[in-house]
């Protein structure tokens, strides 16, 4: 055996020597091609997901790895219980995720105690997804609402999701219960329509129907396939600033109780 190193390894950093040899003799190692997906609620961000999805893509969702570490025996479920008190657990041992954002949305302290469990189990977590696939040729795409308010390094493309306003005010008073102020509050607390399509690399339109989407969708996944590779020294650092702006985890608790994403 000439000794592994991780693909992702530079060869310069690589200590064995045999596997050096090796990468040097590699110039090309197939490397995922990693972007960022995210629109405002509302958009129908999930839509394109799953269509991507389908079409081969890896889909690293921020939502779901947020559900994911606060499970019933999480590390991070203990410490909410911990800082927050068996009020936050519900009868079944899951996260009360209402009785955590009435606290959280109450005290600024209580949200930055919470954000500070939350979210590095969340990055750590998001970086051990995309890096399962850094030595594939797989289209990896983060999927994270708040990408706009917090950038990550490393993406070789940014994916928005758009619609106007009022589709979506229309959307979430008409699919999700909301009633109108709730939504435009709702909508409020995340980035600009502006701010989202600033730096875009593809913007699909998705204040159509399904048939409007569809070519879009196909338009899209030929852009991706476009892409350069990540280089063979790539390492995912995800945040730019390793932390949350001022006023944007505040925006990653839902109302109804979800908790921040990342």
């Amino acid at each position: 055996m000439w000794g592994r190193c991780p693909a992702n390894r530079a060869v310069r950093r690589c200590r064995r020597p045999r596997a050096r040899a090796y990468l040097r003799r590699q110039p090309t190692l197939p490397l995922m091609i990693l972007v960022g997906l995210t629109g405002g609620i509302g958009s129908g961000k999930s839509t394109v997901s799953a269509a991507l999805a389908a079409r081969g893509a890896v889909i690293v969702d921020a939502d779901q790895v947020v559900r994911d570490v606060q499970q019933p025996g999480s590390p991070v479920l203990a410490k909410l219980a911990e800082r927050f008190g068996a009020q936050v657990i519900a009868a079944d041992g899951s996260l009360d995720r209402p009785a955590l954002a009435a606290i959280a949305f109450a005290d600024p302290d209580a949200l930055k105690d919470l954000n500070g469990i939350v979210h590095p189990a969340v990055g750590a977590e998001m970086n051990r997804q995309v890096m399962q696939h850094v030595a594939s040729e797989r289209v990896v795409v983060l999927d994270i609402p708040l990408l706009t308010e917090n950038p990550r390094e490393g993406l070789q493309g940014k994916i928005v999701v758009d619609v106007p306003l009022e589709t979506q005010v229309d959307r979430l008073v008409r699919f999700r219960g909301f009633d109108e102020a709730d939504a435009r509050a709702r909508i409020s607390r995340q980035a600009t329509r502006e701010q989202r399509l600033e730096g875009a690399g593809f913007v699909v339109d998705n204040s159509g129907d399904t048939a409007a989407l569809a070519p879009q969708i196909e338009q899209l996944w030929r852009w991706l396939q476009s892409l350069p590779q990540l280089p063979a020294d790539y390492q995912f650092a995800g945040r730019k600033d390793g932390v949350d702006k001022d006023g944007v985890d505040k925006d990653g608790v839902d109302k109804d109780g979800a908790a921040p994403t990342a």
